[in-house]
């Protein structure tokens, strides 16, 4: 509840869950890892594969484009053959094609490989957060907050794992995630029992319904245009810093770190103070201005950009992951399909576009949009304010009195 601390020691500590909790929060930040993985060696894999940056982008957008369609499955996989058997499948699915990525031996090649991956990924992420919330002690703010934590360590990891694997080779980063997915998945065969299965079976269109609300489709849309800005800086940053994979790593890992320590710590604090949808309001704003700075300042200047973004996407990822979970009142696994069946798409299109920006431009131009689309995701939040007061209203326990007896909502 407001005003508690999750990382209290007591029962509803985020520090004290089940094994299976921690297992699969561990298995989804090497999930996470997969996601920057790629950052620190794009001008790499850009010079062995003979590839130009816009080809390289395609990484991230074959990737991501099977991760938003593939949200439309996960809902009607898991609730069929349940949580337990969906998470393997995703990381079975990862570990197959995160090798086959380090075997490329053409752009084309491994942008495929990627687009399996993320089917994969889309799999085990969606169904990940579910599970957390579900089998997690201390209810859903902490469930939330573990995997956010999951997510910033992630990506704080992950282009640092790049860095290190990959001064050595491009290949080797792919083989590491391999080998790191298939340690999660022992995990999570033997510490996550089977999750029970939803009452009713979700329909592939269940998701696209969830988004009739308007809340949910508000926050839905919000987020597409973040999402915009956030993936500009995460996969066109690399080729402007322009930095040895190591270097280029050490960037990222400071920029995961402040994601990490602002979505986790800082975030839930403003929020109980300012309220959700102001501090979303101006952690928009401000990214927007950095990313305006970023684009037209000196290197230096791109790097302290680059770094100091970390802290306001932590911000936005904790506030749209708890708005879309709990604005609307459809089942939390449906809404978070939506969500990201929506949202996953700019994380899609930013890698391909802002190449091809700078390309029909030039090189300040592509920050510019990535700004504009940030302050759009913050109009929209001021505008659609009234659909999203409901806010959090499934995240505390709340409680009331029904006869004398104290009972509490899930």
């Amino acid at each position: 509840m407001q005003g508690e601390d999750p990382f209290d020691q007591g029962a509803g500590s985020i520090l004290r869950q089940p094994k299976a909790v921690w297992a699969t929060a561990g298995a989804s930040v090497v999930a996470f890892m997969g996601i920057g993985l790629v950052d620190p060696i794009l001008p790499s894999i850009a010079k062995g594969l003979e590839a130009t940056p816009s080809q390289v982008s395609l990484l991230f957008t074959s990737y991501f484009l099977i991760t938003a369609v593939a949200m439309l499955v996960t809902g009607f996989v898991s609730s069929r053959i349940g949580g337990r058997k969906t998470l393997l499948a995703g990381l079975a699915l990862v570990v197959v094609f995160a090798a086959l990525s380090g075997t490329s031996s053409s752009v084309g090649e491994l942008v495929g490989f990627r687009a399996g991956w993320g089917l994969g990924n889309a799999l085990f992420v969606s169904t990940a957060l579910a599970v957390i919330v579900g089998a997690a002690a201390g209810g859903s703010s902490a469930a939330i907050l573990l995997y956010e934590s999951a997510l910033g360590l992630g990506m704080a990891c992950g282009p640092l794992v790049g860095a290190l694997l990959g001064d050595a080779s491009w290949r080797y980063p792919f083989f590491g995630t391999a080998a790191l997915m298939a340690i999660g998945f022992i995990c999570i065969t033997a510490f996550l029992k089977e999750q029970p299965r939803p009452a009713r079976k979700t329909s592939l269109l269940d998701p696209v319904k969830a988004l009739g609300h308007g809340g949910l489709a508000s926050v839905a849309t919000s987020a597409f245009f973040y999402n915009y800005a956030f993936f500009t800086i995460l996969a066109f940053t690399p080729f402007v810093l322009n930095m040895t994979p190591y270097k280029s790593g050490a960037v990222f890992f400071a920029w995961g770190l402040l994601l990490a320590v602002f979505s986790v710590l800082v975030a839930p604090r403003l929020q109980e103070r300012f309220g959700s949808l102001k501090v979303l309001g101006a952690s928009l704003l401000l990214l927007a201005v950095d990313l305006l700075v970023l684009g037209y300042g000196n290197h230096t200047a791109a790097i302290v950009c680059t770094i100091v973004s970390g802290a306001f996407i932590g911000m936005n990822n904790t506030v749209y992951t708890e708005l879309a979970l709990g604005v609307s009142d459809a089942p939390r696994p449906v809404a978070s399909a939506g969500y990201n069946f929506v949202r996953w798409f700019a994380a899609a299109a930013a890698p391909y576009l802002a190449p091809k920006i700078e390309e029909w431009s030039n090189i300040h131009i592509p920050f510019v949009v990535a700004a504009a689309t940030a302050v759009a995701g913050a109009v929209v939040v001021w505008i659609r304010r009234a659909a999203l007061t409901h806010e959090a209203v499934e995240l505390e326990p709340k409680h009331a009195t029904e006869d004398g007896v104290t009972v509490f909502a899930d």
